[in-house]
């Protein structure tokens, strides 16, 4: 259980201070995931020494699964965190069993964070939803609209509101901005 302990402590301090938090500087969703980490590998290793009936850990997992993130808005990619260091804190706790298997399974998911929100890899595309003082009747000149508001290419936009006596429209967008490096001499 202390080598397991370790593994987890390591690795959760990589996922959340060494990739997360050095990415998107969150620092409420940092303690959150640490907590959560720790916390289900210790439930973990309770079920494993207690010898428990598997409903029970069944249970748990029901309770663990109403559990909503309500604190805050959060983005997927925060998601993503979350089931990572939940799933760290799940694998680690039986690493008691399976070191080796563990180390491995600690680093293949670190490995895929580090690269799937690397800001190299998708860095430039966004997503904003955009309140507009205009309604466009012509899809053409809302994407002309947003691609001149937002200095950016549009990939793709979505009107989820209109309002024809404010003159409001809401539009969920997704798009490119400029590379910096392109024209800089």
């Amino acid at each position: 259980m202390v080598a397991g302990l370790v593994m987890d402590l390591v690795a959760i301090v990589v996922l959340a201070y060494g990739l997360y938090y050095r990415r998107h500087h969150r620092r409420d969703l940092l303690f959150a995931y640490i907590a959560l980490n720790v916390g289900i590998f210790a439930v973990v290793s309770l079920l494993l020494v207690q010898r428990v009936d598997i409903a029970v850990g069944f249970g748990l997992f029901g309770v663990l699964s109403i559990i909503r993130l309500r604190s805050s808005e959060i983005t997927q990619e925060e998601i993503a965190y979350y089931f990572v260091a939940l799933v760290l804190g799940l694998v680690n706790g039986i690493a008691g069993a399976w070191p080796l298997t563990s180390l491995l399974l600690n680093g293949v998911l670190l490995v895929v964070m580090y690269v799937a929100d690397h800001p190299g890899l998708l860095g430039r595309t966004r997503h904003q939803v955009v309140t507009l003082d205009v309604v466009h009747a012509d899809p053409a000149m809302l994407r002309v609209d947003l691609e001149s508001r937002l200095r950016a290419r549009v990939l793709h936009c979505v009107v989820t509101q209109v309002d024809y006596v404010r003159d409001v429209t809401v539009v969920d967008v997704r798009y490119v901005v400029p590379n910096p490096r392109v024209g800089v001499r």
